[in-house]
C-alpha cells in the first residue's frame, strides 16, 4: 500500500461518500444484487441501523479525508438463535483495490466483532468473484456454500458463495 490512511468508526456524514462507493458496484458489477443507486441519506440510515445493533461499521480514510473503503457486519439472521452469527460485508473504491486496504480493513472488523463476543461470521460473494475468495481464504474463511443462479443481474444468471470464519 502506498501512502497512509485511518481505520475509524463511520459517522452519519460519510453517507455520500460511502454511497457513491458503493454504487458503482450497483451499476458496473454483480458484486452487489442491487441494482438501483443508494443516496447518501440511505447510506446514513443503513449505518445509523447497524451501529444501533451493536456492530461496528469501519471506514479506511487518507490524510486529505477521502474515504478509501467500508465494511461493516449485520446480524446474519433475525431468529433468536442466531445472534452470535453475522455476515460480513466490505466495499472498496475501485482505484484502491489491490493495495492492501481492503485485507487491513477487514481484519480490523474482525478484530471488532471478537471483542463483542461474536461466534461466526459469514462472508458472501457473487460468483465469479476471485478477488473477493482470495481475500476471505487469506483471512482463514473456509468455503460452506455454493448457491446456483439465485441472483438475476445484467440479463444473466449469478451463483453465490459462502464463506465462514470462527471468531472464536
Amino acid at each position: 500500500m502506498t501512502g497512509s490512511f485511518d481505520i475509524r468508526d463511520a459517522h452519519p456524514g460519510d453517507g455520500a461518500q460511502l454511497a457513491a462507493i458503493y454504487n458503482d458496484y450497483v451499476a458496473s458489477t454483480i458484486v452487489t444484487f442491487e441494482v438501483d443507486a443508494v443516496a447518501g441519506d440511505d447510506m446514513r440510515g443503513r449505518i445509523a441501523a447497524v451501529q444501533e445493533d451493536g456492530l461496528p461499521w469501519l471506514v479506511a480514510q487518507d490524510a486529505a479525508g477521502d474515504i478509501l473503503g467500508y465494511a461493516y457486519a449485520t446480524r446474519w439472521r433475525a431468529r433468536a438463535a442466531y445472534r452470535h452469527s453475522v455476515e460480513s460485508s466490505i466495499y472498496l473504491a475501485p482505484q484502491m483495490t489491490g493495495r492492501g486496504i481492503g485485507r487491513r480493513l477487514y481484519q480490523c472488523l474482525l478484530e471488532q466483532l471478537r471483542a463483542r463476543g461474536l461466534h461466526m461470521v459469514i462472508g458472501g460473494a457473487a460468483l465469479p468473484n476471485p478477488a473477493s475468495v482470495a481475500l476471505h481464504e487469506a483471512l482463514g474463511f473456509t468455503q460452506s456454500a455454493h448457491l446456483r443462479e439465485v441472483g438475476h443481474k445484467f440479463g444473466r444468471w449469478i451463483d453465490v458463495g459462502y464463506w465462514q470464519l470462527r471468531l472464536d
